[in-house]
Parts: C-alpha cells; sequence; structure tokens
C-alpha cells in the first residue's frame, strides 16, 4: 500500500467492501475479527472499528450477538413486470409479488394492515383526475419474503367508484383489486391496459426504517402507480415504498 494517501480505517472499510461487491464475502459470512483484521492491517482495534463501522453505515454489514460482523443478508426478490405475465398471473389469481417470490422458491405473505375512507392526498388526487380531499379508499399492506418485510404499499381509490364492494373489506381480494376492475359485472367493468409508474429515491423516514427495518445508510424506492383502463380512466394508484437493498426491478418495454 506504499503511496496510498487515504486514512487507514477507510483502506479498510474499502478492501472489506471490495470482498463483499464481488462475492468474495457471501450474505451471512462473518467477518475476519477484529483482533485479525488489526494485525492484518498492523493498526489498533480502534481504527479496525472505525472501518466497520463506515460499512454499517452503508448497509453492508450488521452485527451479530456472539457472533461478531456479518455480511447483511439481503434476502432480493427480483420482480419482472411484462404485459405477458401480467395477464397470465391475472388469470390465475396469484398476484406478481406472489408469483415472482414462488418461481425464486420463497415465502412471500402480504398482509393488509388497514383499510379506511380518507380525504385523497394531493399526488393521489391529481393522478386519479379527482379534485382535491376527495374521499378515496386506502387499503395499506406489508409484504414479506420469508418472514422479512419487504414493501409497504397503499393503494388508493374513489369512494365513489368503489364504495360499497370489496374494496372496503379489510380482507384480501381474489387476483387483487383489478381482478375486481376487470370484471365485467363489476364496479368497472374495463380492461386495465396501462401502467404509468413514477419512481423517486430517498432515504426512509423514521417509521418506514422502522416498518421495514432498514439499516442505516441504505435509501429507499418509492414507486407510484396509476392503473389506466381501455378507456383512459385511472382507476388505483399504488404508493410502493421498497427498500433499495432487497429488489431487482426489471421493466420489459416493447416498442410498437
Amino acid at each position: 500500500m506504499t503511496g496510498d494517501t487515504r486514512p487507514l480505517y477507510q483502506r479498510i472499510a474499502d478492501d472489506l467492501r471490495a470482498s463483499i461487491l464481488a462475492g468474495e464475502l457471501e450474505p451471512g459470512a462473518k467477518l475476519p475479527s477484529e483482533n485479525v483484521l488489526k494485525d492484518r492491517y498492523s493498526t489498533t482495534r480502534v481504527t479496525v472499528g472505525k472501518g466497520l463501522a463506515l460499512l454499517k453505515a452503508e448497509g453492508l454489514v450488521i452485527s451479530s450477538q456472539g457472533k461478531g460482523a456479518l455480511v447483511r443478508p439481503r434476502p432480493n426478490v427480483q420482480m419482472l413486470t411484462t404485459g405477458a405475465n401480467y395477464r397470465e398471473r391475472r388469470n390465475t389469481g396469484v398476484s406478481n409479488f406472489n408469483a415472482e417470490a414462488l418461481a425464486q422458491g420463497l415465502k412471500p405473505e402480504q398482509r393488509i394492515l388497514s383499510v379506511e375512507t380518507v380525504p385523497a392526498p394531493p399526488e393521489v388526487a391529481s393522478r386519479l383526475g379527482l379534485p382535491g380531499d376527495t374521499p378515496v379508499i386506502a387499503r395499506r399492506r406489508a409484504f414479506y419474503v420469508n418472514d422479512q418485510p419487504m414493501q409497504l404499499v397503499d393503494g388508493y381509490y374513489s369512494a365513489e367508484l368503489f364504495g360499497g364492494t370489496a374494496v372496503e373489506d379489510v380482507r384480501r381480494i381474489r387476483g387483487g383489486v383489478s381482478a375486481l376492475i376487470e370484471d365485467p359485472d363489476g364496479p368497472v367493468g374495463e380492461r386495465i391496459t396501462q401502467f404509468v409508474e413514477d419512481l423517486d429515491i430517498r432515504m426512509p423516514t423514521p417509521a418506514e426504517a422502522s416498518d421495514l427495518a432498514i439499516p442505516p445508510g441504505v435509501p429507499l424506492a418509492r414507486v407510484l402507480r396509476t392503473a389506466h383502463t381501455s378507456s383512459g380512466v385511472a382507476v388505483e394508484v399504488l404508493d410502493s415504498r421498497v427498500p433499495c437493498d432487497r429488489h431487482v426491478f426489471r421493466y420489459v418495454i416493447d416498442i410498437p
């Protein structure tokens, strides 16, 4: 390391980070102890601790009682969204999230946290084409994989259009609300033909960090997805908050 002017704690962090990102230290693997690192770099445990603190702040490393520092496990779920698989899953009644997780050998679960009628938040009202503060039904859910929190998802629906339907019930709907929207005998009776997604990357609020078990230094992706029917009407807004260390999203866009 002759000529390297970086502080020693930063070099320690850089070396360990490179090993983690290269897959040499896999998720769940134990890092060398502070004593081993101290001797390897001819330094003190204080300096080693500063290097490990950098990796913890980045969400790469966690401390485990009795085990020392570990590479943080990451239960990644790859979400593949195409028109074809959307239709295929809609016909089976299995949600895209559950289907993708099951295909990867994981155990998905969706929990309904609450269902209530509230004034539409401004960004929801504008996407649904409603006047501000118009009543909407808010369905709030938490998504889990292998019992670990993966997403918080709030769905918003016009109370005038969906009042008195299963959307107001605190229970799951087979095939999701989309199945109800496309049901010929439902409140809309039209096919969903377009999703518009707005993506924002930011740091989580304290409540989001707690609910999703997000470690320090890990950002959050917020996705606002608006569903439009064949007549161009916006019928659903999904507000999803996703920790950036747990998902891989892939969108296939066919250009005619």
